[in-house]
């Protein structure tokens, strides 16, 4: 795709936004037009069961600079990310949320900071109004990630940042079905900086992340970027095979010298339990890497549209 010089676009996912949308639409453009950049909304609509579609299409009735995409379901943020980089025509794109957390004060710090030579323009967010919990929470997720992937995943660091063209088109060359953007990011590498804000709290609406979809998105982090689960198993099988040989040695040393011992429920049905969960286990994780072999193998699209406004260049 043709992109345009010294042209802003920025991406907005949204899902079920229809209460603060509209919100999101005006304090932007109006961040925007005080300034003398040249930029483009590309609002990718994720599927949603509310009126947002119909808020975006009035909204670029009115607004010359706003786009949209609607998907024909809802196939996630990661697609709805995939999307408005592939439309995208500037070559600088920043990806934010439609809620607001993400300032958008911040967008000419992140500009100026591309035009000093950096191709990823970080926004770290603080974790000042999370619950204790969580904090302590995430701080241990991204403890544990980085001991085991082999990209660097920054605590605070979300999917609001600023890309360059080459960045932009490096990400939009991996294909693969189950995408992990923050992976994908720092994969990618190149010049990175950070910039960093207070946390925002949520204005209008409720998020959408719900416990369940975290520990799903937590779990993608993990498989995706490593094969240490696998690993894993080798040394907890290789570690049960060891201790089941010196157990049997003991017994056998046991009826040398004592002679047979009848007893012995407890200790089979522990044994049976501590291999059979094991099993399982390994099983459970080599499934799930399996699983993503199966769907990569599809090769379906990310996406579908079923409405848009950008025209096909």
């Amino acid at each position: 795709m043709k992109y345009k010089k010294d042209f802003l676009t920025i991406i907005a996912p949204c899902f079920n936004e229809e209460e603060g949308i509209g919100r999101f639409l005006d304090v932007l453009t109006r961040q925007m037009d005080g300034s003398n950049q040249d930029y483009e909304i590309i609002c990718v609509d994720d599927g949603s069961r509310d009126r947002t579609i119909d808020i975006l299409k009035k909204a670029a009735e009115k607004n010359i600079h706003c786009r949209y995409i609607s998907f024909s379901r809802n196939f996630g943020k990661e697609s709805a990310m995939l999307a408005g980089l592939e439309h995208a025509s500037g070559d600088m794109v920043i990806i934010m949320d439609s809620d607001l957390q993400h300032p958008p004060e911040l967008i000419p710090q992140m500009i100026q900071k591309h035009k000093e030579g950096y191709d990823q323009v970080i926004a770290c967010r603080d974790r000042s109004g999370d619950k204790k919990s969580s904090i302590f929470f995430a701080k241990m997720y991204y403890r544990i990630v980085n001991h085991l992937i082999n990209v660097q995943l920054q605590d605070g660091a979300g999917d609001y940042r600023l890309l360059s063209r080459r960045a932009v088109e490096a990400i939009i060359s991996m294909r693969e079905t189950n995408r992990f953007s923050k992976g994908l990011f720092s994969w990618v590498g190149y010049k990175q900086t950070a910039i960093y804000y207070k946390n925002q709290q949520r204005l209008e609406g409720e998020s959408k992340w719900s416990f369940k979809s975290l520990l799903r998105y937590g779990i993608d982090g993990i498989i995706s970027f490593n094969t240490s689960p696998l690993m894993g198993c080798v040394y907890l099988g290789g570690t049960l095979l060891t201790i089941s040989i010196l157990y049997l040695l003991y017994i056998f040393i046991n009826i040398v010298f004592n002679g047979i011992d009848v007893p012995g429920y407890f200790t089979t049905i522990a044994i049976i339990i501590l291999t059979s969960g094991t099993q399982l286990l390994s099983l459970g994780i080599i499934g799930e890497y399996v699983g993503r072999i199966y769907f990569e193998s599809k090769r379906r699209p990310a996406y579908l549209i079923m409405d848009t406004n950008i025209e096909d260049e």
